[in-house]
């Protein structure tokens, strides 16, 4: 007898079935996206001597040019995040990338440090977009056994676009000019519009929370196992830590519940501070190294060891899946403070001083890059693009503060390890943000399954 009605649960359906070449499809065209963000987002620290030289612009003056695009990254992030909660995360994150790219691009062209600070401002609001609409999307197309693994995997994307972008810049601008890199951090994103407009599917769980049609919802579902072809209807049941879920429709309301909002604020305040560390260091250590006598091109590849060390936040994502992943990243913040120290001290010493800044790197971005899987895994779907959104937007004005902080520091006549003592505070504070969320809202690794959204 043929059956009528059959109700699927979404997530019991990603968590039973394996992996999928759609969902790794998905995840290479997110993977993508961070890559060309954290490519973009670094290149005017790997350019900034260039422009210093061809301007005559002092560190001050560079300043606003190495922050602008993290006043939008910040904005950009915090509108996104509404925006994607409302309008879908697909819609929104080709709209981010189609705007770093074209911002990217337009910004080779500048004729003057004002010209380029309004334009890597620009710039800075996809790239403020991007980010947290691909963790989201990603995050939503995971087993949940596997979320924080899949999910890290995709954003060491960044730190290795960071890394993409030293050790080709430090060949590019001796041979094509400063303003070859951000022609090809330009036109790559382009390229990548069209792919995902051909490509990438709306998230699932997203369908689902705003009632899509069954048949939206089962065409999608069937690209990942033919279990679903005769479901119609979807059912979604939500698997976070902070109680039960709020009444809260929107996105922002959900963020600022009581039930979530001690969360919210240790993990504004984490980001934050790991943001205070990697903008401060990608930006101003080619400067740094080069003032302290080290050669020009080894200056550039040594500052891009810094950003490449972040692929080890695949083995936080393994470790976040199976045990506490508020103190495992705790524990990577409190050692990035010991090694980042260790870095102003290896001066002298270039075998000492690429040791350092991979192991500084390394275990900085490993932190850095699980935190967004951190906040997927605390949120609900109806504020998931929200919290994850905000939470790198807050945060972003962490790298702003980085970016001014060496400047002051260096008017200051502080000396080279001296920068670096100060800058292994924010990761100290850092590690004690998420033992203060570990407290408020303990994580064993285990989430609670709650009541879901049905889509009829």
């Amino acid at each position: 007898m043929q059956q009528t009605t059959s109700s699927l649960d979404v997530q019991a359906f990603l968590d039973r079935h394996p992996f999928s070449a759609f969902q790794w499809r998905i995840f290479a065209l997110t993977f993508l996206v961070v890559l060309l963000d954290g490519f973009d987002t670094s290149a005017i620290g790997y350019i900034a001597p260039s422009l210093a030289g061809e301007w005559g612009a002092s560190k001050m003056a560079l300043a606003p040019v190495l922050s602008a695009a993290l006043f939008g990254l910040a904005f950009g992030a915090l509108a996104a995040g509404p925006l994607a909660d409302r309008l879908g995360r697909k819609r929104v994150l080709v709209g981010a990338v189609l705007v770093f790219g074209l911002g990217c691009l337009a910004s080779a062209f500048s004729g003057s440090l004002s010209e380029l600070v309004g334009l890597r401002f620009v710039t800075g609001l996809g790239l403020g977009a991007a980010m947290p609409n691909a963790v989201t999307l990603t995050s939503e197309y995971c087993p949940e056994h596997r979320r924080a693994t899949i999910t890290n995997t995709m954003f060491c994307g960044f730190p290795l676009g960071a890394a993409c972008g030293g050790f080709l810049a430090a060949w590019m601008i001796p041979h094509l000019g400063w303003r070859s890199v951000l022609v090809l951090g330009g036109v790559a994103p382009l390229v990548l519009v069209a792919l995902m407009l051909w490509l990438l599917p709306e998230s699932v769980r997203y369908m689902v929370a705003k009632k899509f049609s069954p048949e939206r919802i089962r065409a999608v579902l069937v690209r990942i196992a033919d279990g679903a072809s005769r479901a119609t209807a979807f059912t979604m049941t939500e698997k976070n830590q902070a109680g039960p879920a709020p009444l809260a429709t929107s996105g922002i309301g959900v963020v600022l519940s009581p039930a979530y909002i001690v969360g919210s604020l240790m993990l504004w305040i984490a980001y934050f501070m790991g943001l205070v560390i990697f903008y401060a260091m990608i930006n101003w250590m080619p400067i740094l190294f080069r003032e302290a006598n080290v050669p020009p091109q080894t200056a550039t590849v040594i500052s891009a060891l810094f950003s490449l060390g972040g692929v080890g936040a695949i083995a936080f994502g393994w470790l976040m899946d199976r045990y506490n992943a508020n103190k495992i990243i705790a524990t990577g913040y409190a050692l990035t403070a010991v090694t980042v120290y260790f870095i102003g001290q290896s001066l002298g010493n270039v075998g000492a001083l690429v040791v350092t800044v991979f192991l500084g790197g390394t275990l900085m971005n490993t932190a850095q890059s699980s935190m967004p899987a951190l906040a997927a895994a605390f949120y609900p779907t109806q504020g998931r693009a929200t919290g994850i959104a905000w939470m790198l937007g807050l945060g972003r004005f962490g790298g702003i503060a980085g970016s001014y902080l060496v400047a002051e520091l260096a008017t200051r006549h502080l000396g080279f390890g001296q920068i670096f003592a100060v800058l292994a505070v924010p990761a100290l504070i850092a590690a004690v943000a998420l033992v203060v969320k570990q407290m408020v809202h303990p994580h064993s690794g285990q989430a609670v399954v709650r009541g879901g959204v049905t889509s009829h």
